[in-house]
C-alpha cells in the first residue's frame, strides 16, 4: 500500500469496521482502528493513535504519520481486519 493504495481494499476494510465495530457517535472502532466520514460522506478517515489515513474523492489519499514502522503496523491491522471479518 505504499505506492498505490488499493481502493477496493480500503473501502472493504472501512465497511467491515462499520459493520462489526463499536459505534461511538459518528465513529466506529474495531481492533484499535477508528473509521468515520466527513459530513457529506465523500471522505473516509481510517486511523489508529499513530497513523491517520484520509481517503477521498477520485481515490486520492493522504497518510499522516511520524515513522514508517507506524505505517507498517497500521497496514498490518487493516489486513488483519480484512482477513478476520
Amino acid at each position: 500500500m505504499r505506492n498505490e493504495l488499493d481502493n477496493k481494499f480500503v473501502l472493504r476494510v472501512f465497511d467491515k469496521i462499520r459493520q462489526f465495530g463499536t459505534k461511538d457517535d459518528d465513529r466506529y472502532r474495531l481492533n484499535g482502528i477508528t473509521a468515520f466520514t466527513d459530513m457529506d460522506g465523500y471522505t473516509l478517515f481510517v486511523e489508529d493513535p499513530k497513523v491517520k489515513l484520509q481517503y477521498g474523492f477520485h481515490n486520492q489519499y493522504h497518510y499522516d504519520y511520524d515513522s514508517q514502522s507506524d505505517v507498517d503496523s497500521f497496514e498490518k491491522k487493516l489486513k488483519e481486519i480484512d482477513k478476520e471479518y
